[in-house]
């Protein structure tokens, strides 16, 4: 039986579509389309409608502070899964975790004896010049040598079908409440078809998250407190915050909530003080200790990172990652894997220009149009510009802010980003996608749920994914051997 809403789906030429290839649809797709082929038009709206009810029910938002219309919005869902064959996603697991086995070692290594620096591997000026190199972090005993205990990896897949690593997010990466809320809300409108296809479970990140929470605690007790700590209800992804705090069945805290007393952190109970021995922050470096960094915060808690320096607190991530995810660093992952791992990288990076270099930003300027140039401590879409869409003005104005400061910039050539049909105003239709996989890494090793948040570009034509600028996700099936 041929199915209309198949038939009527329009391919884009010189982009690699997920669900098919010329010959049809792609293998990992069929038990898939087959289903959804028995479905009338009617039942297939129904079913979009259901999930945004219950995304609006279970109060599913994130926070967009730059929109005139008010600050908390649902989170865009679409119901058609992004599909990842067992091989495929077996080659993503291991590049990684080769990938953030290279970054832990290289976050040590700077704070510590700099071998990677002093055998020219990585520039001194490039570390050094980096806004989130943190000085109070050498030689700081962190524990197990973890630096990265969470991380988000954004791979996007060229029109070559090839994976590419787009961006390493190391300090407090966000979005897997989404990934656990996609699966929940996949479930319910398409109840058999998990079982049916063999698709891996994601539901167990809280409890790895966990786990590696509680292996950092120090002292000799059976019961050691964890907590997360939030900057507050105001924050873009304070629904993440709550989510992940009931699901672990810890404390959510903010940083009134907690006090330093003899270089020990300390939680506010209605009983009274309890000593915290884990804190999984959700708040940036700067704010974490007005006494030690930003004496203006009102988010951190005054001296917290002496308790931490002393060994008496663990911090989740570390403090100074972002070192090791600036997008001017990112260029040397590649060299960081061979140097300290000896091996080849399995995951490629995007082809990178350093615009400090005159001879990278000589062959920009000449072919802006082509290019995405972004500020190295930006995120979130933000601080980009996408050279095929730009004016001569803006082009102009990005131009003179290079000049200004070139370490600041890098430009990429623009990658076309895989497509994938979103159900869309009663129809399949193509849309732009990438993926973030959730790494966490503890005292035995690094775990890897089998998915990820599959961010999607809902505008029609549109290359940026993120939230807040008009994008939306969609459910990451990862099927079993």
């Amino acid at each position: 039986m041929s199915n209309p809403l198949v038939a009527s789906y329009q391919n884009q030429p010189q982009v690699w579509d997920e669900m098919f290839r010329t010959e049809g649809v792609r293998a990992e797709y069929q038990h898939f389309v087959a289903a959804i082929a028995g479905l009338a038009g009617d039942e297939m709206t129904r079913k979009d409608e259901l999930a945004k009810k219950l995304f609006m029910s279970q109060g599913i938002t994130f926070t967009v502070y730059s929109s005139g219309e008010g600050i908390e919005k649902i989170f865009p869902f679409d119901i058609i899964p992004r599909i990842i064959s067992n091989s495929e996603w077996l080659r993503i697991e291991a590049g990684i975790k080769q990938r953030l086995k290279a970054l832990n070692i290289f976050l040590k290594d700077i704070y510590n004896q700099q071998f990677i620096i002093k055998d020219g591997v990585v520039p001194a000026a490039l570390v050094y010049s980096c806004p989130q190199f943190l000085r109070e972090m050498m030689h700081v005993r962190v524990p197990h040598d973890v630096y990265t205990h969470v991380a988000g990896v954004d791979l996007i897949r060229d029109h070559d079908g090839e994976f590419y690593v787009l961006e390493d997010n190391l300090r407090t990466p966000s979005g897997v409440s989404y990934m656990l809320e996609n699966r929940s809300i996949t479930y319910r409108i398409f109840p058999d078809l998990l079982p049916k296809n063999n698709v891996l479970p994601v539901k167990d990140y809280p409890d790895l998250l966990y786990r590696n929470l509680l292996a950092l605690a120090d002292r000799q007790t059976s019961d050691p407190t964890v907590v997360l700590l939030s900057p507050g209800i105001y924050n873009s992804a304070y629904f993440e915050h709550s989510t992940l705090a009931r699901l672990m069945g810890i404390e959510l805290v903010e940083g009134r909530d907690l006090l330093v007393h003899n270089h020990f952190v300390y939680m506010k109970t209605t009983r009274g003080l309890q000593k915290v021995d884990v804190i999984y922050r959700r708040v940036d470096d700067e704010f974490l200790d007005p006494l030690a960094f930003r004496p203006d915060s009102a988010l951190g808690v005054p001296g917290l990172y002496w308790a931490y320096r002393k060994g008496n607190v663990a911090i989740v991530n570390a403090m100074g990652n972002g070192v090791a995810d600036d997008k001017a660093v990112y260029c040397y992952v590649p060299d960081m894997i061979r140097y300290y791992l000896n091996e080849e990288p399995i995951l490629k990076n995007v082809p990178t220009y350093q615009l400090e270099n005159a001879d990278h930003r000589e062959l920009v300027f000449k072919d802006m149009s082509k290019m995405v140039i972004k500020r190295t401590n930006e995120s979130g879409g933000y601080g980009m510009l996408i050279g095929s869409a730009a004016t001569e003005q803006e082009m102009d104005n990005f131009r003179a802010a290079i000049l200004a400061d070139p370490r600041s910039f890098i430009a990429q050539p623009i990658i076309s980003l895989s497509s994938t049909p979103c159900y869309i105003d009663g129809k399949l239709q193509p849309r732009r996608i990438d993926l973030r996989p959730f790494a966490l890494c503890g005292p035995s090793g690094i775990d890897i749920v089998p998915g990820g948040l599959t961010r999607v570009a809902l505008r029609e034509g549109s290359l940026i994914v993120n939230s807040s600028q008009g994008g939306g996700s969609k459910d990451t099936w990862v099927l079993g051997a």
